[in-house]
C-alpha cells in the first residue's frame, strides 16, 4: 500500500476502504508560488505544495441518512485506513442529515482522471518579475514607495464517489495587490487584479496609475459625513455583489430571515431590483474566469451539500434585465422551497451593456466622489442586507470632470440591494479583483457604477 501516492490512488484506495452505505472522497492537490516587496525592493519568495483529502461517509438508519466528514493534510497512503474509519464513525455518531439526497450518479468521468496533478512554479512569474524590477525603479525615481506581493496556486481536485463518479477538475487563481506610498506614508494609493497565470498583469501601468492617485492625493481636502454622488470602481461592485450572492439562499429567503424575503411571505423572485438592464450571473465556462464545473462541498450549509458533490454546474442568471431570476439552492432546498436547483459557482459576473470606463464616466461627473476600494465589510442587517465598512487608499473629490483633490476616509452604511435600485449608471465590465473577499472569491467580472446618493455615514481616519 506504501506505493498508493498519485491523488487518484488515493481516492480509489479510500473509496475501496469504505464499509459506510456511500462515501465521498475529495483530495485537493496544491501547489503555490509567491513573490513579496517592500520600500521597491523584493522580500521574499517561495513555492509551496500540499495535499488535504476530505471523506464524506454516509450511512443510512432507521431514521434517515446520517453523514459524517472528516478532512486531514499531508495524507499519505497508511493515514487513509484511519481516516475513512473516523469519517465512519462520525457518521454513526450524527443524527439523520437535513441534507440527504441520494449521492450524485451518471456522471461521466473526467479523461484525465489518472493524469498527474498540475503544478505551478516560480516560473509563472517569469515576465511578471522582469516588468515588476522595472516598475520598482522607476518608482523610485519618481519618489514613491512601492508595496505588495503576487500569488499563484494552482489546485487540482479529484473527486470520486461510491456510485461511480470520477471528476478532476484544475483550479489556477492569481492575485497581484500593490500599493505605492509616499515617503512620509501621508499618501497611499492601491490597485489589484486577478489572474490566471500573471501573462495579462502589467506592472508598469499598475504603477503608471498609482502615480497618478498619489498626484491627486498632493492636495487634501476634508468633507464631511453624508450622501455624496459616488463613482464605485468594479472592485468596490465585486465586494458587494459577492455578499449579495452569499446572502441570497433560497430557503432563508423563503423562511422571512433575508432581503429576498416577501412580507406576508415567500420570496423577491421576479421581482425587479434595478432600472439598469443588471445581468448577475455564473458561469463555470466564462473566458478567463473559468472555475469548477461540477459541485465541491467539503461540508454542508443552506447553500451547499455534501450529497450534491459531482452535481454539474450549468451557467444561472441571479439577475436578468435587473430582475431577480435564481436563489442558490441545493438539491435538498430545492425541494424545501420548489425552487429550482441552483448551486453558486465560483464566479460572479455583472453585465450592464455599459461601454464607457471609470475614466469616461469620471469625465462626465459635475461633482462627486471616486472611490479607491472598500474595506472591513460587515453585516449590520440581514432582513435588508445592510452593510457597513471603510473607504480605503484614496478617497477622491470630482469637480467638472477633473480630479481636484484626495478627501477624508469614510464609513459606509448600505445594502448591495438597495444601491442596485438607485444606481443610475453601469459602466464598462472588466475582470477585477475583490480586495475584501480576495481570500476566498478571485473569479469576478463588473462594471464601474455611479450611486446618486451613497450614504457615507461618519468620518475615517484611516489612509
Amino acid at each position: 500500500m506504501s506505493r498508493v501516492s498519485k491523488p487518484y490512488e488515493i481516492v480509489e484506495r479510500a473509496l475501496e476502504l469504505s464499509r459506510a452505505d456511500g462515501c465521498v472522497v475529495i483530495a485537493d492537490e496544491e501547489s503555490s508560488a509567491n513573490l513579496r516587496w517592500a520600500g521597491n525592493a523584493l522580500t521574499t519568495n517561495g513555492v509551496t505544495r500540499g495535499r488535504t483529502l476530505t471523506v464524506i461517509a454516509t450511512v443510512d438508519g432507521a431514521q434517515g441518512t446520517a453523514s459524517g466528514v472528516v478532512s486531514r493534510s499531508a495524507v499519505t497512503a497508511d493515514d487513509l485506513e484511519p481516516l475513512v474509519r473516523a469519517a465512519e464513525e462520525a457518521a454513526r455518531a450524527a443524527g439523520p442529515a437535513e441534507d440527504a439526497q441520494p449521492l450524485v450518479e451518471g456522471i461521466d468521468p473526467s479523461p484525465d482522471f489518472t493524469d498527474a496533478p498540475a503544478e505551478t512554479s516560480s516560473a509563472v512569474f517569469t515576465d511578471f518579475a522582469p516588468a515588476l524590477g522595472e516598475a520598482f525603479a522607476r518608482a523610485r525615481a519618481g519618489g514613491r514607495e512601492l508595496y505588495g506581493f503576487a500569488h499563484h496556486q494552482l489546485t487540482s481536485t479529484y473527486l470520486g464517489t461510491s456510485t461511480g463518479l470520477r471528476l478532476r477538475h484544475d483550479q489556477p487563481t492569481g492575485t497581484l495587490e500593490l500599493n505605492a506610498k509616499s515617503p512620509d506614508r501621508s499618501r497611499s494609493a492601491w490597485a489589484g487584479r486577478s489572474t490566471r497565470d500573471f501573462k495579462d498583469v502589467d506592472p508598469a501601468a499598475l504603477d503608471a496609475d498609482l502615480a497618478r492617485r498619489l498626484g491627486w492625493a498632493e492636495r487634501r481636502i476634508d468633507l464631511p459625513a453624508g450622501r455624496y454622488e459616488t463613482l464605485l470602481p468594479p472592485t468596490a461592485v465585486a465586494d458587494l455583489l459577492i455578499y449579495q450572492l452569499w446572502s441570497s439562499a433560497a430557503r432563508d429567503a423563503v423562511e422571512g430571515r433575508t432581503v429576498f424575503s416577501k412580507p406576508g411571505g415567500g420570496t423577491r423572485l421576479g421581482e425587479t431590483l434595478s432600472p439598469l438592464p443588471l445581468n448577475l450571473r455564473s458561469d463555470p465556462n466564462e473566458p478567463g474566469l473559468e472555475s469548477a464545473p461540477f459541485v465541491v462541498a467539503h461540508s454542508s450549509g443552506d447553500d451547499s451539500s455534501v450529497f450534491d458533490n459531482g452535481l454539474p454546474l450549468p451557467p444561472v442568471d441571479w439577475m436578468r434585465e435587473g430582475r431577480l431570476e435564481h436563489l442558490v439552492t441545493t438539491r435538498h432546498t430545492a425541494a424545501l422551497t420548489r425552487l429550482p436547483v441552483a448551486p453558486a459557482a465560483g464566479n460572479l459576473i455583472l453585465d450592464a451593456g455599459g461601454e464607457r470606463s471609470l475614466e469616461e464616466m469620471v469625465a462626465s461627473t459635475r461633482r462627486g466622489l471616486l472611490l479607491t476600494c472598500l474595506w472591513y465589510i460587515r453585516e449590520v442587517d440581514p432582513a435588508t442586507l445592510l452593510l457597513t465598512g471603510l473607504t480605503r487608499d484614496g478617497v477622491y473629490l470630482v469637480e467638472d470632470g477633473e480630479v481636484v483633490g484626495e478627501v477624508n476616509n469614510f464609513r459606509f452604511n448600505e445594502s448591495p440591494v438597495d444601491l442596485l435600485s438607485r444606481a443610475s449608471e453601469a459602466g464598462r465590465t472588466e475582470k477585477t479583483l475583490p480586495r475584501e473577499w480576495s481570500d476566498w472569491f478571485t473569479r469576478a467580472a463588473m462594471p464601474a457604477l455611479r450611486v446618486p446618493d451613497f450614504n457615507m455615514s461618519s468620518v475615517s481616519k484611516g489612509v
